[in-house]
């Protein structure tokens, strides 16, 4: 096998030979975003200059808004509607299995995700290996190491997303060399990379986000878009309330630094997703609750409000197919036991359709915390970290349940809940119980259910049991059991790259 891909570079590398002998001739005079070029003695260039460099970091912040499939609105199908929070909306091929657990490695959806986190990565790993070589000296020491910080968060983000994911994934850290006759054996791992254990991932995001923390640029309360100081903070306080590397210090400690950083639950949960009265504009951005964000604009908006329900600045369009991630029963009467009106009509809504796939079509029931084509992105929130903050309270090995509960009476006091009763405050097991369903009123249809069972080994009581309390989801193929906490690896991947294995259990 490995001859035979040998040969496919040997192939690769002699029309990269062919090519190289007109460079000589007709030296490049432009540049793409794969490669700037070559200099006058025969030198790669990857960025002629400061202008080159900012254009290329642009386009790290450029993914959180336009590449919205992989960063949004494909983790919001596995986080809620691979869980119990929702049915997959449409009965297309490609969706529906990841309501009734029938995912394979032939699954498009995961092979596009795995393709774009892979570009992410490479494009980080070209701004953090070849900024310090950049010849222009406008591009001052302190710029370098502030860039180089926000790739290694942005590569960190990437991840964190795609070993939660699929476990055991490539680490790549270097930008390939092109390939020649000499140094085939010497690069051919660079093309065809071996996994690395779900730690040693783990490790690697955390070493990046150590390192990026000292450069990054500080909370800007005006702005949340940036790779900031704040967001590694956050990243950190998720990463360490992971299995394989979990420390609850940790989390408590970078959860107590965000507060620090200025961090607030927003006092009106409706400021977080909401619109002005008009519809014509989101409520609020940057809010002290917003950790980062993609935002978006009348005039360049964000086009994912298509798939999940109606856009409000524009509400007829693009509504005439059903939607992805549709709330399910099971969720609808987990707001309505709990009597938690505010997040439950700031989640979902209803509207007449002409499809009835879930629910009779003249009251179907949709997520609602993307409603316009100007509403934001919230990658990360404080509300999220303070919820994981009380996690780490309860499970740690000198549990505070009192403060835990305090915390999660926070975030219930602001949906004018009552107070956790006092037999929930002073069981273990009961408080974990209710940090459970309150992560789950709170964050729902932001993309975090499913990750919140697979951290908690809560998957197979809670998805083996929901057929048994949500008469509208499709049946199940599969039951879930260990296996399930990985998803499979994209078949045409393995196909491509000899030296990955598929998850267990695909």
């Amino acid at each position: 096998m490995k001859r035979f891909f040998f040969h496919i570079l040997i192939c690769v590398s002699t029309l990269t030979a062919l090519c190289g002998c007109s460079l000589i001739k007709d030296p490049l005079d432009s540049y793409s975003d794969v490669t700037e070029g070559i200099n006058e003695v025969g030198e790669f260039v990857a960025f002629k200059d400061k202008a080159a460099v900012l254009s290329h970091r642009q386009s790290l912040y450029d993914q959180i808004r336009d590449r919205q499939e992989h960063w949004y609105l494909d983790l919001l199908l596995v986080g809620d509607a691979h869980a119990d929070n929702a049915y997959a909306g449409t009965t297309g091929a490609e969706v529906l299995p990841f309501e009734n657990n029938s995912i394979e490695g032939s699954n498009s959806v995961l092979a596009r995700d795995w393709e774009r986190y892979m570009e992410d990565v490479a494009r980080a790993n070209k701004l953090i290996v070849y900024i310090d070589s950049v010849a222009d000296n406008t591009l001052t020491t302190s710029e370098r190491r502030q860039f180089k910080a926000e790739a290694k968060i942005f590569r960190a983000m990437v991840y964190f997303d795609m070993v939660r994911l699929w476990g055991d994934v490539p680490i790549i850290t270097t930008v390939a060399r092109d390939i020649t006759s000499e140094n085939i054996e010497e690069v051919y791992d660079s093309y065809f990379p071996e996994q690395r254990s779900e730690k040693e991932v783990y490790e690697q995001i955390k070493k990046d986000l150590l390192e990026a923390i000292p450069d990054a640029p500080a909370n800007n309360p005006t702005d949340k878009t940036r790779f900031s100081k704040s967001v590694a903070r956050a990243l950190l306080a998720k990463v360490y309330a992971e299995k394989p590397l979990r420390d609850y210090n940790k989390v408590i400690q970078y959860a107590d630094e965000l507060s620090s950083d200025g961090f607030a639950l927003e006092e009106d949960f409706a400021n977080l997703f909401g619109m002005t009265d008009d519809k014509t504009d989101a409520r609020k951005r940057n809010t002290s609750e917003s950790i980062l964000e993609g935002q978006f604009f009348a005039g360049n908006g964000n086009w994912v409000t298509w798939m999940f329900g109606r856009d409000l600045t524009n509400y007829d369009a693009n509504f005439t197919w059903a939607k992805w991630v549709t709330p399910s029963r099971d969720l609808i009467n987990a707001f309505q036991s709990e009597g938690d009106q505010i997040r439950f009509s700031e989640s979902m809504v209803f509207y007449q359709t002409t499809w009835s796939n879930y629910y009779p079509a003249n009251n179907y029931p949709f997520m609602y915390k993307i409603r316009s084509a100007v509403n934001s992105i919230i990658k990360y929130r404080y509300a999220d970290i303070l919820l994981l903050k009380a996690e780490a309270l309860i499970h740690r090995d000198n549990p505070d349940l009192n403060a835990a509960a305090a915390i999660i009476d926070q975030i219930r006091t602001r949906a004018k809940l009552p107070r956790l009763s006092a037999s929930v405050r002073s069981s273990r097991d009961a408080l974990s119980e209710a940090l459970l369903k309150e992560r789950r009123l709170e964050l729902a249809f932001e993309g975090q259910r499913w990750f919140d069972l697979v951290r908690l080994n809560k998957v197979e009581p809670v998805m083996n049991t929901v057929y048994d309390r949500d008469s509208g989801r499709r049946s199940r193929v599969y039951p879930f059991n260990s296996y399930s906490y990985r998803l499979p690896i994209p078949q045409r991947i393995l196909d491509q790259n000899p030296n990955l294995k598929q998850n267990l259990g695909y």
